[in-house]
């Protein structure tokens, strides 16, 4: 069997890869939670830790898209062309919206007048003045890009199942180091 056909992510890949899952689920988790609780020390303390997330996770997806150019991932296994298609469109998308939302979470911060200070240490620039009307505009854009990657991330696990439990080919051990490849 040819090499592309057995070829595993790189750790680094795969360690990014989990890295990022398990920090958007988490701070996914934690917006839900902090969004619709009253004002209160715990929940500025929610917005902190979502915040310090949040830039975390903007600078993993960058480390990850530079580890990625440098080290091109093993060729798609076989597929139909549109699955190719759709595969590449929706990791593409995932990317863009790795680094949209927490641009958006920045943005929007800095609209409210709100210093983001990451870690409580480090304050970052804000990157618009304060202006009300912005922050009404992307706290709906900053919810309405996470809604759209959580229907990425459900499509990007809806399809690695489908080559697992369907298409019972190699896709989904690629990707998980305890799995084994199937001949």
């Amino acid at each position: 069997m040819e090499r592309s056909m057995t070829a595993r992510h790189s750790a680094p890949t795969i360690l990014f890869h989990w890295l990022m899952a398990l920090g958007l689920a988490a701070n996914f988790a934690l917006g839900l939670t902090m969004a619709d609780m009253a004002l209160s020390p715990e929940k500025l303390k929610f917005f902190s830790w979502h915040k310090w997330a949040g830039i975390t996770l903007l600078g993993l997806v960058a480390l990850r898209l530079l580890w990625r150019l440098l080290r091109r991932p093993p060729p798609l296994l076989p597929m139909p062309a549109w699955q190719k298609y759709t595969t590449e469109a929706v990791h593409g998308l995932m990317y863009l919206l790795m680094f949209a939302i927490p641009l958006s979470g920045w943005l929007m911060s800095s609209a409210a007048g709100v210093q983001v200070v990451y870690l409580g240490m480090f304050p970052l620039p804000n990157l618009a003045a304060k202006d009300k009307a912005l922050f009404d505009l992307l706290k709906e854009v900053h919810e309405s890009l996470n809604y759209a990657l959580l229907a990425l991330v459900l499509a990007h696990v809806a399809g690695a199942l489908k080559h697992q439990l369907l298409d019972h080919d190699a896709t989904l051990a690629r990707m998980i180091p305890w799995m084994r490849s199937k001949p």
